[in-house]
């Protein structure tokens, strides 16, 4: 279905509210790469994930649109591009981002048109001038992306497009890193002209879970998983892109799949299964996941040899968290 709207995906950008739970063992489901699933507070039944009539991002392929903000080191674009070409490619050994996608390609609207599981890297574009400043409020990044579709370089994609606003370090923006990690929304005509869906963020420390711990983990006697590909901070973002760009395609409107009774503060896919990377996951441990020999932490296959440390999303049929696991 054409969606006309822009998403708000704000990296990075999670609500810690689940890492609280306790969740407890459900066991594995019919597709062996799922590994174990989860089911919060004892039972999938005190999940309240229903169906609100909206949209799902079922036109195939979607394709993304990455704005890089300030000045990024090439370095760190090359696992977040990498990983967004991951989502569709076939080539990557099992575990992989594919199957990983599969969980929010169930998720289906009104039509019984699903979640497209086709997912391009559409075009890039950078504002290394930071032109807007270091400090952005929400509305600031809807500027920025359209200034830069004003200026031709990125298209105006209202049937099927999708936009990341991908902050480099120096760059804040309103709420990071204190009460949320990212967001997603859907952006105003009168500013933009469009709507059309879009996210931004970076933040090391919480916004980096597992990779890095807020205090009070670390003074419990936790410690931090090592990245996959050797950055905190940028392996962080991919998590957290990951779980925004599964909430998007499956609640870009704030009127499609969500838990709760508020749609302003939406309890979405990726959100009930906060801190969920592994078996065994929840309370504040990410679970059994597969370690290299470099004592590295991953759960993914990506493209060209990468590997990828991502939450488990929320299953619509296992009504649990499900996930590939390459530990198991």
């Amino acid at each position: 279905m054409a969606l006309a709207a822009a998403v708000l995906l704000l990296l990075p950008g999670i609500l810690f509210t689940a890492m609280a739970a306790t969740p407890y063992p459900h066991g594995r489901g019919g597709d062996p790469l799922l590994g174990a699933s989860k089911k919060y507070e004892g039972s999938s039944d005190l999940v309240d994930l229903r169906y609100h009539m909206g949209p799902v991002l079922s036109a195939a392929p979607l394709r993304l649109y990455v704005l890089w903000y300030g000045r990024w080191d090439p370095a760190h674009q090359a696992p977040v591009r990498d990983f967004l070409l991951s989502i569709s490619d076939p080539s990557p050994p099992r575990p992989s981002v594919a199957d990983w996608w599969a969980t929010a390609a169930l998720y289906a609207d009104q039509t019984l048109a699903n979640v497209t599981r086709r997912v391009a890297l559409a075009g890039e574009a950078a504002d290394e001038s930071a032109s807007l400043g270091r400090s952005l409020s929400r509305l600031d990044i809807q500027r920025v992306l359209a200034s830069t579709v004003a200026a031709g370089h990125l298209p105006a994609d209202t049937r099927g497009g999708a936009y990341l606003v991908l902050t480099a370090p120096g760059v804040g923006v309103q709420d990071f890193c204190r009460a949320v990690c990212g967001f997603h929304y859907f952006t105003f005509p009168s500013l933009v002209g469009h709507t059309l869906p879009y996210a931004g963020g970076r933040c090391a420390d919480v916004c980096a879970y597992p990779f890095a711990l807020p205090s009070y983990m670390s003074r419990s006697g936790m410690a931090a998983l090592r990245p996959p590909n050797g950055d905190a901070g940028v392996d962080g973002m991919v998590s957290v892109i990951a779980h925004e760009l599964a909430e998007l395609a499956t609640n870009p409107l704030i009127n499609a799949w969500y838990a709760g009774e508020d749609p302003t503060a939406p309890t979405e896919i990726a959100d009930l299964c906060e801190g969920v990377y592994g078996t065994g996951g929840g309370g504040g441990y990410a679970g059994k996941v597969a370690v290299d020999k470099q004592g590295r932490s991953w759960n993914v296959n990506g493209r060209k040899g990468r590997k990828f440390l991502v939450q488990w999303l929320w299953s619509p049929e296992a009504k649990a968290c499900v996930g590939p696991n390459a530990s198991d």
